[in-house]
């Protein structure tokens, strides 16, 4: 049976979830995702911010860069852009239509083009003002 005490206490909880979760609804930041074609290419052609990073499990630089640029993509200043992590040992075609041949290498879009690229950066100040050339 549930007295009026333990009734209060739900509805105190329910209620503080329901305020979490409204406030994770607005608190909306950017995506990182894993490299899906079919998306990277609607997302470029409607024009949105998206960057590419070619990542490798085994090099050390990308997984030096992985973190830094997770942190980046949480912040509200890049809540607009959506961040594709594409396999550097699996998307062969990937890499040949945009010419990149080094893993560690971010390219950015902004309006459906190209707008930089930058291999190695592993550091918050440079892979920010690269990922600022999709939004800026």
């Amino acid at each position: 049976m549930m007295t009026p005490h333990r009734c209060a206490a739900l509805a105190h909880r329910c209620a503080s979830l329901a305020l979490m979760f409204a406030f994770l609804a607005t608190a909306s930041f950017a995506a990182e995702a894993p490299f899906n074609a079919a998306q990277f290419e609607a997302q470029r052609a409607a024009g949105k911010p998206v960057a590419v990073v070619f990542h490798a499990d085994w090099c050390p630089t990308c997984r030096a860069q992985a973190p830094v640029l997770k942190q980046l993509m949480q912040t509200p200043e890049f809540k607009d852009v959506t961040l594709f992590v594409a396999d550097f040992d699996t998307e062969k075609a990937l890499k040949r239509s945009l010419g990149v041949t080094q893993q560690s290498t971010v390219v950015v879009f902004k309006g459906g083009k190209e707008t930089a690229r930058s291999t190695g950066d592993t550091g918050q100040t440079a892979l920010a003002a690269l990922l600022r050339r999709a939004v800026g």
